[in-house]
């Protein structure tokens, strides 16, 4: 596909949330790559608390129509967890951190060739929920998630834990991720940037320019490779050095999605 959207867009001042005129005139030729919770969504004490404003759903639904099917969601949630979220909505989506992928809202999803974590070192990790009954245990299959939200107090000794487990496993191929409230265990090698990465390579999203948004440490690493992507990205709720512009929180991000689809910004 051949792009008329300029390669040098302005960067914009990073305390200030970016203009859709300027940055996303032609929706066409962009594939928008969302990220969810604290993204899309506001954080909520546990992972299933979460809530999908109905003006929300609508945004995606029309966003995902007017980008030809070039709109996914980008998570370390399964993309069947990210499915049950937002029932009946289904979109293409990248999932597990890169370990899930479906390309069509369609289609069905297919994991990215990333083993399941060895169930014998699952079971030790998983274990370390008992250190206090307000860490919630979340397993991803690919992962294994620590929430400590409702037991912030526990937060070093999860991290201890973890520590010491991959000490006297030291071949294991595995990655801690840090995030907000939550440990996160998983394969190493997979990331959402390998999972971006793959996706850009397929119809529809193939030949477009990427427009990125995320909240958390794991989201730096699409961050990292929009520049060879000739992509955009904006982080929320906190600065980064390597983004175009930023968002306090959540709902100024879909208050922004939501104009995308005023006409004035789309050119046909």
């Amino acid at each position: 596909m051949t792009s008329n959207l300029a390669d040098d867009t302005p960067r914009q001042n990073t305390n200030s949330v970016p203009v859709p005129g300027a940055l996303v005139p032609h929706l066409d030729q962009c594939a928008l790559l969302l990220d969810i919770d604290g993204t899309l969504l506001d954080m909520a004490p546990t992972p299933r608390e979460v809530w999908v404003p109905p003006e929300l759903e609508q945004t995606l639904r029309a966003l995902h129509e007017r980008t030809s099917g070039a709109l996914a969601l980008v998570s370390g949630r399964s993309i069947n967890d990210i499915d049950l979220i937002f029932a009946p909505l289904k979109l293409p989506a990248v999932g597990g951190h890169g370990a899930e992928m479906r390309l069509l809202s369609s289609g069905d999803y297919a994991a990215t060739n990333v083993p399941p974590l060895d169930p014998e070192l699952k079971s030790r990790l998983a274990a370390i929920a008992r250190i206090s009954p307000g860490i919630l245990l979340e397993d991803k299959g690919y992962s294994l998630a620590l929430h400590y939200r409702l037991a912030p107090h526990t937060e070093k000794a999860i991290y201890e834990s973890v520590a010491a487990i991959r000490a006297e496993n030291p071949h294991a191929p595995l990655e801690v991720l840090p995030g907000k409230s939550v440990c996160e265990i998983k394969h190493a090698g997979v990331t959402k940037a390998t999972g971006v990465l793959e996706l850009m390579k397929h119809e529809p999203f193939k030949g477009r320019r990427p427009v990125f948004l995320g909240d958390d440490v794991t989201d730096e690493t699409v961050f990292a490779i929009m520049p060879e992507l000739r992509g955009i990205a904006f982080s929320v709720g906190r600065h980064s050095d390597i983004v175009a512009g930023h968002f306090d929180e959540p709902r100024d991000v879909r208050a922004w999605l939501a104009q995308l689809l005023d006409p004035q910004f789309v050119t046909t």
